[in-house]
């Protein structure tokens, strides 16, 4: 065979070589996309089955044979858990707690087993609702006052506000448990706002600020030395000070303290404000460098400052419920107003007036012309539209108060510039 022959074969069998490979990567390259758009399917089945599972949940056992016939789509053995407790108080056919017997109300030891359950299956922001929809749906207000219920029940604001509103109901064998209850609250919003709330203040307030009055009582050694160091002689061998620096002590006397006053609605729909309000208040006369005082008011005034060293005491000294005059409250705290310039004034309210309205505006008028810093807070609660008088806020604001709905989260900032005279704006504050 000559050269040019076996070249030519050669060539076709490299050729044929590579057609069978070109063969066989097409064929893994299909059997790679088939696999591809096999598994494809089943995370999408996957996805379809689980739609069909938390529609399932949601629509309760009634819509059981309507889903059905969707396919396989049975409930997992946690999600069937989660549709037995949700059934006791959203079915409308089966659902509700058992009874005892004739009159005698669901069982005390099956609401706790179902409020644990409910705490086991579900995220905590689920079980407030839960526990909130069980109450209202199923009658069980009175069952709160339970010890065994509330050890089981999930600390929530909203829940504590509903126990101070019932707290005359409390029967004396329940009124330990239900100060435990609230005292869980309160640490968790205290945990929450106190260091913030402090460092705010501590920054609004330096208390280590200097006077250009001198006073040998008052120098400051560290600043004064620390600054005239280049100002060292060598022949004397010391320092020749330029300049003394000398703290303001008048600044932490009590005529000039900042003088900070919560004048708050407790009506029954500032339920929550009434619980942020006494933690804040509680936190703030804890400092020495502030004088506070809080005031709880409807048609009637109580002043509750002889209780802030304790803010569940503070809060069991709120009367929730009732009318409102505002105008009669704050000529109340008009009296406490000694220095204006170093007053903060917070009328946390939803301005629901019972009272003289215009008598209300042209008080808070004269406060703020006299130098008060005067902050109209609508609610202090966490998200949601609150209720309010729209018509009476927009009056006060025309007067030029700051005046909106503010997340506590957001008060320790809100107080900081209000102390430091800074510009405070409702659109940087209020909740959303």
């Amino acid at each position: 065979m000559d050269k040019n022959s076996t070249n030519h074969t050669e060539k076709v069998d490299q050729n044929t070589e590579d057609l069978n490979k070109d063969d066989k990567d097409r064929d893994n390259q299909n059997r790679d996309n088939q696999n591809r758009d096999d598994q494809n399917k089943d995370d999408q089945n996957k996805d379809d089955r689980e739609k069909i599972r938390r529609w399932r949940l949601i629509l309760g056992q009634e819509s059981e044979n309507r889903f059905s016939q969707m396919g396989n789509a049975k409930l997992s053995e946690e999600q069937d858990l989660m549709d037995q407790a949700l059934s006791v108080i959203y079915n409308r056919g089966d659902g509700g707690f058992k009874n005892r017997g004739a009159g005698k109300g669901p069982s005390d030891p099956q609401i706790s087993r179902w409020l644990g359950d409910v705490r086991t299956l579900f995220d905590k922001e689920i079980v407030t609702i839960i526990q909130s929809d069980a109450i209202n749906r199923c009658g069980l207000k009175q069952l709160m006052f339970e010890p065994e219920l509330l050890e089981h029940l999930e600390p929530d604001v909203s829940l504590a506000s509903t126990l101070l509103m019932l707290k005359e109901q409390i029967p004396k064998s329940s009124k330990e448990s239900v100060r435990i209850f609230i005292r869980k609250i309160v640490d968790q919003i205290n945990r929450l706002l106190e260091q913030d709330l402090k460092r705010a203040v501590t920054s609004a307030i330096n208390k280590r600020r200097h006077s250009p009055i001198p006073s040998a009582v008052a120098l400051d050694y560290k600043t004064t030395i620390s600054r005239n160091l280049k100002h060292y002689n060598k022949d004397l061998g010391m320092i020749v000070p330029e300049h003394f620096y000398f703290f303001d002590r008048t600044s932490s006397s009590s005529a000039n303290k900042w003088n900070i006053i919560l004048d708050v609605d407790q009506s029954g729909s500032m339920g929550e404000s009434v619980i942020y309000s006494s933690i804040i208040a509680c936190i703030l006369a804890s400092m020495t460098s502030l004088t506070t005082r809080i005031v709880g008011f409807d048609t009637n005034i109580i002043d509750l400052t002889d209780k802030c060293e304790d803010p569940v005491d503070l809060l069991f000294g709120f009367q929730l419920g009732g009318g409102t005059d505002i105008n009669r409250s704050v000529a109340y705290c008009e009296q406490f107003i000694t220095n204006p310039s170093k007053t903060l004034f917070f009328l946390i309210s939803d301005l629901d007036e019972g009272g003289n309205r215009a008598g209300l505006l042209r008080r808070l008028e004269e406060m703020k012309s006299s130098g008060v810093t005067v902050v109209s807070l609508l609610a202090l609660a966490d998200g949601g539209k609150p209720y309010y008088d729209a018509r009476m806020a927009s009056k006060v604001a025309g007067l030029g108060i700051p005046c909106f709905a503010c997340s506590p989260q957001m008060l320790p900032r809100l107080i900081e510039r209000a102390l430091k005279g800074q510009e405070i704006s409702e659109r940087e504050f209020e909740v959303k």
